[in-house]
Order: C-alpha cells, then structure tokens, then sequence
C-alpha cells in the first residue's frame, strides 16, 4: 500500500480554476473555510465551520490545518504537472465524507490509465486509482493512495506491497516526497497489473481456500462469509487466486445484502472511515503469509 503524509500548510500554488475542469467540483458539503475558536480547557481549541458556524470538534491549540478544498486542490494540482495529460482526462472524483464532515476522502478513478486482468472465463479493466484522506479534527493524518479499480464490479484496490509513510499534520512532510511517488506511480500501477494477472492465472481449490481463510480470519462466522464471497466470484472468473481476491475488494467496497457483510449503524458518521478501514484490511491480507503461500 503507497502512502504518502501531507504537512497541513505544505501545500502547492493553486491553478486556475480552468486546470481543475478535469477533476470536477468539490463536493460542496466539505467546502467550507476552517477557523478555531478558544475553549475554556488552555490546552484546547474548537474547530468550526466557518460557512455555518458549526462547532465540529476540540483539538489542541497547536493543532493547524488547512481546508478540504485547498489540500484536495494541492493534491490535483501535483495530478496537473506531474502527470500525462491524457491519464488525466475523463477522471472522475468522488468525495465521502464522515465525523460531521471533519473527515474528508477525495477518490479519482483515471479510466485512461489501465490494465486488463484475463482469465478463461472472464476479461475486466482495472483503472488506475488515487486517493486523498484529509482531517480537520486531528482524527487522521493527511495521506495519497495509490491503487486501482475493477471497471466490472467497481470493487476499489489498494496496493498492498509498498513502503508506508506516515505523519500526524504537525510533521515535517516533504512534498517533493509526493511528486516523486507520482512520477513513478504510473510503473507501480502496471507492476500491481501484472500481479494481478499472475493470480488470475493461479489455479485455486474450494478445500486450500477454506483452509486459508480460516487461519487468515480472525472469526469463523467471518471466513464462512467470505468463502461464500469467493465461490460467488468464481461462476464469473473462474477458480483462481484473483477471484478471491476480487472477494476481499467486494467486501471493502460493499456492507449491505449483496456480500452479507452489513456494518453495524452506531450513529456516530462513521461509516466511510469503517470502510475505508476494510480497504486496509484487505492490504494486510493479501500481504500475510497465508494469501502469498496459497497456491504458490
């Protein structure tokens, strides 16, 4: 998994508005300025919509950062510069959102960068995949993705054999660090290709994969689920090391009826960071001993 962390106010000079067309508008739900306000706690200080006035969380008082739109826009403009232009046409971003819109997530599909997984059965396109994670209330560090997307059943991916980088908003982040991950996240993105056609072309059996799940799971309810998640995969792409992980993406990527995976309603907005919890997951998994060794 490729993660970049973002310093808060090291962000690139804005284009004009013009260069940003190919990314479409912000969602307007987390475009708002961000302003503090003192608490009567010395340590502490309140977050605030600055469009609404709405109180959205304590922080500390040394705690600084910039708004969704600016970071989203600084991430866009090094998509702009550092990018092939026609990777970036016909991109689309999506926004999700949680923590009262605190916590803001900016997913850009580029169906131009792609790669095509084939087995005997079955044929799909995984388009190349950058994601954006942005905090206002100190809940998350600000991060960049790397992954792809299954164009058939718009399971989202995220790499999972990449170095990590991780720093909380106060850190000293360097962004020449992103710009370089983005000059070769094109190669990265086609070595992840060609993974994945090696596991489609990896022969599985029902018995291994039960066997595997059940010592990768920590819950039995949980493997028998996902084992009926992969069989399910398999009528469409054949019995290979793909078709289950096209099962664990399912599970990351839907929490309804459709895998039996429902999340639990805490009434707390916190539904997209749990999911995008089960997109590591699943980065862990398909790095652990068992997924490696299965079929090797």
């Amino acid at each position: 998994m490729n993660v970049i962390a973002f310093q808060p106010n090291n962000v690139v000079p804005h284009h004009t508005p013009s260069e940003f067309n190919v990314f479409g508008p912000i969602d307007e739900r987390i475009d708002f300025e961000v302003g503090f306000e003192p608490s009567y706690a010395p340590t502490k200080k309140y977050v605030i919509n600055e469009n609404t006035g709405e109180y959205l969380d304590v922080v500390g008082t040394s705690f600084a950062c910039v708004s969704h739109p600016e970071f989203f826009h600084s991430v866009q403009s090094c998509m702009v510069e550092e990018m092939p232009h026609d990777d970036l046409l016909g991109t689309t971003c999506n926004y999700r959102r949680a923590r009262n819109n605190a916590w803001a997530m900016m997913d850009c599909t580029l169906p131009n960068a792609k790669v095509t997984v084939r087995t005997p059965k079955h044929e799909t396109e995984i388009s190349q995949r950058i994601i954006a994670l942005h905090g206002i209330d100190g809940s998350c560090s600000n991060q960049v993705f790397f992954g792809g997307i299954d164009s058939f059943c718009t399971n989202g991916q995220i790499s999972g054999e990449y170095d990590k980088v991780r720093r909380k908003n106060t850190s000293g982040f360097v962004l020449s660090r992103f710009i370089n991950e983005l000059r070769v996240a094109k190669v990265a993105f086609y070595k992840h290709g060609e993974r994945l056609q090696t596991w489609a072309d990896t022969t599985t059996h029902t018995f291994e994969v039960k066997e595997m799940l059940k010592s990768l799971l920590t819950s039995e309810r949980k493997a028998e689920k996902m084992l009926d998640l992969y069989q399910s995969e398999v009528v469409v792409r054949g019995a290979n090391k793909y078709a289950l992980y096209s099962a664990f993406t399912n599970y990351a990527s839907y929490a309804d009826e459709r895998n039996g995976f429902e999340l639990r309603n805490t009434g707390n907005d916190t539904v997209n960071v749990s999911m995008w919890k089960r997109e590591h997951e699943v980065s862990q998994w398909i790095s652990s001993p068992q997924f490696l060794q299965l079929a090797a």
